[in-house]
């Protein structure tokens, strides 16, 4: 087993990360690609991607070292399911110089992996969008939540940008003057924070802005939220509240009250340093005391572990994962 390698692919919507690994635990190589999710880009373009980064962690690496790998991708099921897409990820598996077979998982598991070993828990994403998982025997067993900006979501990214434009037109509404959150999601949407003699007129450009776009993209207003709840304005650090509460909520749904097994946070929103991130941790510790908290990691050393879990030989994968996947707090 000392010569065995195996690959790990962390597959988002806008970048493609790859590492290999021997089971000793040396990081023998990584790369990057650009988007790699087949639901976003398209078949093709996603396998592109994938063999970028494929052949930067294989750069100094021996393919037929490699016995097993796993890619973790938003979506799985739709990848599995669609025949094109599945043999354009083969063929660039194959155009990797690779010959082993890989897996397919979705990247909620993958993000649990990151943050524990244990193989029952359960783990909450909050990026764009957001869903829950509780996870079983190291697979996907019940979701909540999951279902996209028009039906659910809530908590993400894009229900944080949503809520901002939200209120910043109910105080148009009443004639009443932005504060500090409303001016900048003004000054973002319409280059000014000007509002105009007749405050509707500003409704009508703010509803024409947020209209005119994909609606997912007002996710890119998330970050303004958090900016504002650093610096302790009101609306945003009640946004923040209320989303942590829906994330919780989520969690709730398929979280039994009285769980020990450890809670993973993941996405953009939940692994930095972020307003948010403190609150779900502290309402998630209040709700389940006694289950530990982690935070999500390295995806691709991640999927690398889940792909090393069915060698032969893999007898402890407790100590393997702490090989192979930095730890988190």
């Amino acid at each position: 087993m000392s010569d065995t390698v195996v690959v790990g692919l962390d597959v988002g919507g806008t970048s493609t990360r790859a590492v290999a690994l021997s089971l000793a635990g040396e990081r023998l190589g990584t790369g990057r690609g650009g988007g790699g999710n087949p639901t976003s880009h398209g078949a093709e373009r996603a396998a592109a991607e994938l063999l970028t980064a494929l052949r930067g962690a294989l750069a100094g690496v021996d393919p037929a070292r490699v016995r097993a790998g796993v890619i973790g991708l938003a979506g799985a099921g739709r990848l599995l399911a669609d025949p094109a897409g599945r043999a354009a990820f083969d063929q660039a598996w194959a155009q990797a110089g690779l010959r082993c077979a890989y897996a397919v998982h979705g990247d909620a598991l993958v993000a649990y992996a990151s943050g524990t070993a244990a193989p029952d828990g359960t783990v909450l994403i909050a990026g764009t969008g957001a869903i829950a998982a509780q996870v079983r025997d190291l697979r996907l067993d019940r979701v909540a939540d999951g279902h996209g900006w028009l039906l659910g979501d809530a908590g993400s990214g894009f229900w944080l940008g949503r809520e901002a434009v939200r209120r910043l037109l109910a105080d148009l509404d009443r004639g009443t003057s932005p504060g500090p959150l409303g001016a900048r999601v003004l000054t973002e949407l319409l280059g000014s924070v000007e509002v105009a003699d007749r405050p509707r007129g500003t409704v009508d450009a703010l509803v024409q802005a947020v209209t005119r776009r994909p609606p997912v993209e007002l996710a890119r207003l998330a970050p303004l939220v958090v900016t504002a709840a650093v610096e302790g304005e009101p609306v945003a650090t009640g946004l923040i509240d209320e989303a942590a509460a829906h994330l919780v909520e989520s969690v709730s749904r398929i979280r039994p009250a009285d769980a020990v097994e450890p809670i993973v946070l993941g996405g953009g929103l939940l692994t930095g340093d972020t307003p948010l991130a403190a609150a779900v941790r502290a309402e998630a510790e209040r709700r389940w005391p006694d289950a530990p908290v982690r935070t999500a990691g390295d995806g691709a050393a991640a999927a690398a572990w889940l792909a090393a879990l069915d060698l032969p030989g893999v007898t402890d994968p407790v100590a393997l994962h702490a090989l192979l996947v930095p730890p988190t707090a």
